[in-house]
């Protein structure tokens, strides 16, 4: 058996993250616009149509409540300096 020649490695870099730039971060925060909008095309919805929802306020205000502390969970993130400077 031969001896390994260790003259012919090829060293690569490290890959860097998707989520190592700000920005990059930053981009997870569009989705609660996106859900804010899916609300208020619900509520306009029940507004034209006359549907009923009272049974799902409870559920939505709870989700919107989970929502809110998710914000503030992903603004943390997102400002979050970077780890591998």
């Amino acid at each position: 058996m031969e001896p390994l020649d260790s003259d012919d490695y090829v060293v690569r870099e490290r890959q860097p993250s998707r989520f190592t730039t700000r920005n990059a971060r930053f981009n997870w925060m569009l989705i609660i616009p996106g859900l804010g909008f899916v609300w208020l095309l619900y509520l306009i919805g029940a507004a034209l149509f006359q549907w009923d929802i009272s049974n799902s306020i409870g559920p939505i205000m709870v989700l919107m409540i989970v929502g809110f502390l998710l914000t503030g969970g992903l603004l943390f993130w997102a400002h979050a300096p970077r780890v591998n400077k």
